[in-house]
């Protein structure tokens, strides 16, 4: 296959504790590299399956960057743990943010793509 993965140490450090980040899968171009996408997957998920996907899509010069989010209690699941770029309290427009979450996640990957660029 086409794709390599990275694996980055611990995450930001939040005030209830250290993240762990999983792969981070690159989908290479099978063409002239024109365009690179960053694809985050949903709860639950991960990067490894949405590289094959990806992969196999008729997009010969895109770069898929393909994350995998840490592993955490999930508030909306009754705080089974599963990957999430952050915590999901409820499902409404109301609900509690998780901007600690949001901010070690995106700061994750503002370092990941420094790193790789």
């Amino acid at each position: 296959m086409s794709y390599s993965h990275y694996t980055m140490g611990s995450g930001s450090r939040t005030s209830r504790r250290t993240l762990e980040f999983g792969r981070t899968y690159v989908v290479r171009p099978k063409g002239k590299h024109q365009a690179t996408i960053v694809w985050l997957h949903g709860l639950g998920d991960n990067g490894s399956s949405w590289s094959q996907l990806l992969e196999s899509l008729p997009l010969p010069n895109i770069k898929w960057i393909c994350p995998t989010a840490p592993t955490r209690p999930v508030a909306l699941l009754g705080g089974f743990p599963c990957t999430a770029w952050f915590d999901a309290g409820e499902l409404s427009e109301d609900g509690p943010d998780d901007w600690e979450g949001l901010d070690a996640s995106a700061a994750h990957m503002q370092t990941f793509c420094q790193l790789s660029h």
